[in-house]
Order: C-alpha cells, then sequence, then structure tokens
C-alpha cells in the first residue's frame, strides 16, 4: 500500500516542498529510505520505529517498507522528516485513514519515546506550507507560537500517540497560547547613560544610528568602545513587522528562537569573536549551508571587536554583503542566498600591545605597528562612512554624573530616520564647495566622498534643517580616517 504525507526542507531560508511517499509490500524485512537523505534523515529509521512502538502502535509486519522523499535530486537535510515518516506508514498500514492528512503538512523530530521535539526552521517550514494552499501543520507543542507566525493553524502535539488521536478524529487541535512579543521591549538593552564622558563618540553613535552608517572606533584598551558598541541596539527603533519577519525567518533557521517566544522586534546585535572563520562570519558549513554571523545580523548591528585580529579572507568577504545586503554561497549541490543588510561597527587598538595612546609606554616597533594597520585593508577602511579616535577619558570625566539616556537620543534617531524617508536634506552650493576642495586635499575616493555627503545629510535630518549646510559637510568630514589610524 502507499501513502504520502507533504513537509518541507529548508534551502537557506526558503522553504521546499517534499513528498514523503511511504510504500509496503511483501518480501524480506526491509527499511530503506531514499531520495538523496543525509546522516540525520538516515537516522529516522530508527527514530520512527522506537517511536511507533512507544505509542502503542503496531509496526508495520516484517515486509519491505520504501520511503521515498521526492523530488529525488534535492538534498534533505535534518531530523524534521521524522514525524511525516511515521504517519505516511501508519497511513500505509491503515492504522490512520488515507484522507487523515487531507489539508496538512507535517514537520518534527520524533524522540524514542515518541515525544515530538521542536525542530530549527519551523517558521519556515509553515510558510511552505502556507504557499502549498495547506492550511495547518502538525508539529511539536513548542513550535505552536512560531508556526502561527506564518499565518498557518498551528496542530501542536507533545506525542506521536496524540497526532493520531487527531488524525482519527477522536479530539480536536490542542490549544495553544499566543506567540508573544518577547524581544519587543529594549529593558534588557544596556542603556546610554551609563557612559562616562566621550561626548564625540556619544554622537558618532547616534549619526550612526540615524543613517544605518559603518562606525569603527580606534583607540586604547580601556577608554569605552565595546561598552559604546553595545548601547548601539538601545537607540534604534524596534523593527517594523517585514523587518521582524524576516529576522525572525533567519533566526529560526538556526535555531536561535526559544520555544513559545513571537517575532524578533529588537534590532540583532551580533559579536562573534575573532577567531570566526569566513563560514562563521558569512555562513557555508561542511553539511547544510546555515546562515552566517553577517546574516544574523541582518536589519542589525555586526560589531566586530578587535578587527585586526580577524582573519584576512573572513574580513574581505564582508565586503560584498556591505554592498549589496545580502551572500551568496556557492557549494556543489547548488547556491544559496541569504540576507545581510546590516551595520557594521568595529573596533581596535591604536597599536599591538594596546599601549598607544594610552599614556603607558608602547613597545610595538613602527614596522610591527604598521602590519597591524594594514591587516584592514583600504578597500575594508573605505567602507566605513564614520572613523573615530577614542581617547581615554578624564578623571574627572569618570567621576562626573551620568549622561543622557539612550531614550532620548532614541527619538531623535527615530525623527531623523523620518525625515530622510520623507525627504533628503537638499545639499546648497557652499556645502558642495566644501566637499569638493576636501576631496582635492584629503584622501578621498569616490566612494568616500559619497559617504561623507551621506553622513553630511544624516547630521542635517538630526539637525532638522533643510538643506545641508557647511557645518554639517565639516562635521562629516571631521569623521574621516584619524591620523592615529594611518590612512
Amino acid at each position: 500500500m502507499l501513502a504520502r504525507t507533504v513537509t518541507h526542507t529548508l534551502v537557506g531560508i526558503d522553504p521546499r516542498r517534499v513528498e514523503v511517499e511511504a510504500h509496503i509490500q511483501r518480501g524480506l524485512g526491509a527499511f530503506t529510505i531514499v531520495g538523496l537523505p543525509d546522516k540525520a534523515c538516515q537516522e529516522a529509521k530508527e527514530r520512527v520505529r522506537s517511536g511507533i512502538a512507544a505509542a502503542e502502535l503496531v509496526w508495520p509486519g516484517s515486509g519491505r517498507i520504501t520511503v521515498n522523499l521526492a523530488p529525488a535530486q534535492l538534498r534533505k537535510e535534518g531530523s524534521g522528516f521524522d514525524l511525516p515518516i511515521a504517519l505516511a506508514l501508519l497511513v500505509a498500514s491503515a492504522q490512520l485513514p488515507r484522507d487523515a492528512l487531507e489539508g496538512h503538512a507535517a514537520f518534527g523530530e520524533l524522540a524514542l519515546d515518541g515525544r515530538l521535539r521542536p525542530v530549527p526552521g519551523a517558521l519556515v517550514a509553515a510558510e511552505g506550507a502556507r504557499r502549498a494552499g495547506l492550511p495547518r501543520l502538525l508539529c511539536a507543542a513548542e513550535s505552536g507560537p512560531e508556526v502561527a507566525l506564518a499565518g498557518v493553524e498551528p496542530v501542536g502535539l507533545a506525542h506521536l500517540a496524540e497526532a493520531v488521536s487527531y488524525l482519527r478524529g477522536e479530539r480536536g487541535p490542542p490549544e495553544l497560547p499566543p506567540p508573544a512579543d518577547d524581544f519587543e521591549t529594549l529593558a534588557d538593552v544596556s542603556d546610554l547613560a551609563d557612559v562616562r564622558g566621550q561626548e564625540r563618540a556619544r554622537r558618532a553613535l547616534e549619526i550612526a544610528a540615524a543613517g544605518r552608517h559603518n562606525l569603527l572606533m580606534a583607540g586604547p584598551p580601556g577608554t569605552g568602545k565595546t561598552m559604546l558598541a553595545r548601547r548601539l541596539p538601545g537607540i534604534l527603533p524596534l523593527l517594523a513587522d517585514e523587518a521582524s519577519l524576516e529576522v525572525t525567518r533567519i533566526h529560526s533557521v538556526a535555531g536561535l528562537i526559544a520555544p513559545g517566544s513571537g517575532l524578533v522586534r529588537v534590532p540583532p546585535f551580533r559579536a562573534p569573536h575573532h577567531a570566526a572563520s569566513v563560514a562563521g562570519l558569512i555562513g557555508g558549513g561542511h553539511g547544510g549551508i546555515r546562515p552566517g554571523e553577517a546574516s544574523l545580523a541582518h536589519h542589525g548591528v555586526l560589531f566586530l571587536d578587535e578587527v585586526p585580529e580577524f582573519q584576512r579572507p573572513a574580513l574581505e568577504a564582508l565586503r560584498q554583503p556591505l554592498e549589496d545586503g545580502f551572500v551568496q554561497i556557492a557549494r556543489v549541490a547548488g547556491r544559496v542566498t541569504f540576507p545581510a543588510r546590516f551595520q557594521l561597527l568595529g573596533a581596535m587598538n591604536l597599536c599591538p600591545c594596546g599601549a598607544r595612546g594610552g599614556g603607558g609606554e608602547c613597545c610595538c616597533t613602527p614596522d610591527r605597528v604598521q602590519r597591524y594597520r594594514e591587516r584592514l585593508s583600504r578597500a575594508l577602511l573605505d567602507r566605513f562612512d564614520l572613523l573615530l579616535a577614542v581617547p581615554r577619558p578624564r578623571a574627572h570625566q569618570l567621576a562626573d554624573a551620568a549622561g543622557e539616556a539612550s531614550a532620548p537620543v532614541r527619538e531623535r534617531v527615530l525623527g531623523a530616520r523620518r525625515r530622510l524617508r520623507e525627504q533628503v536634506p537638499a545639499r546648497g552650493a557652499p556645502a558642495d564647495e566644501l566637499l569638493t576642495r576636501a576631496v582635492e586635499r584629503l584622501p578621498l575616493s569616490g566612494r568616500g566622498r559619497a559617504r561623507v555627503a551621506r553622513v553630511a545629510e544624516t547630521i542635517a535630518a538630526l539637525a532638522d534643517a533643510d538643506a545641508v549646510e557647511p557645518e554639517h559637510v565639516g562635521e562629516a568630514l571631521s569623521f574621516r580616517p584619524p591620523a592615529e589610524l594611518g590612512a
């Protein structure tokens, strides 16, 4: 007897429909899964066999069992095929009605005792079910709120026995709590009021937030570079619905969505270690192709602390997503595209030992300092809109009262973004003349000139000015490569 169920596999962050066909025929006892399954998918044979027994159901005799995952040329990865395979076998062995699975897709992993476990990518699988015209998705109970975000009715189940009881019509779909925006507030985000002094750095952070500009901070250790960077999400607007869904989709595929949580509302902040590989930053992997830190920071911030310590190939690989807003990864099995529109935030010392600029005695030779700074290529340096030297704060600044909090800064950022969205401030003749003179006298490339112009527009928007004035261009030029960077 032949039976079919529908599920979805993930290709990047896109769902691909897969029909799970189960065929039981006379012959020597065997259980085979075909259709280009990976190792985790092949191991479903043992989990399904044990799960069916634990649910007090009958294993389909001693005949020959063949499970085909169609289309055969598409590689199938992960343990989300356990539930659809088990249900197809139960229909094929007449333990479930043949029409029981109409209007349903299935996605979930089986434990050996028959319990259903959540699988990364449930949101994407639910979007695939919606596109296929299937209004319900059988899944683990923990995945129910995530599935509901896609506009599909989740049938959240704790055990395979519950799935069988539901499909036999012995019980209705279980009630699940509605998804909640666990990350809708900024209560857990560090506040800018914690920063003492560093008024110029705070100003650079506000400009970067308002115009979505890339920012590089250079200075000795202990000046507050990392502290400032971690407070950038607190002055960014919460994500709109469309952007929030995109971010949640990526984090779902990466397995970063907590059970029962809703849409990710706070812009993500990713801070990978400097030992991260190219695949770790951009995406890839030996098995399935997974999103890297650049994609996990989509619509948010990618913070690289100690930028020169990162591998040169990993840093250079960031240039393409910085320009295009997406990452393309090509493998023998195919090509995958991940969105990666992020703000790049970097921090570095002025020399390898870190003493330069901090009042201590630097032990680095000029050649060593030069090699250290050359780890950050001119091409990548040119993609930073704002470059800032962060000095060591004075004792009286550290003793000052708390600075301005994040909330009023975020209001100014929201206002500036709204003005830039409605109408970008025009650049007058005096501002244009100053910018032209700057190109002639400073080492500004064509890209650098365009970035200075954009920063000047952001500064004008923050000032609620109708036009870009020379003082706005002047402030933008003050954030070009400082002499300490040797640029």
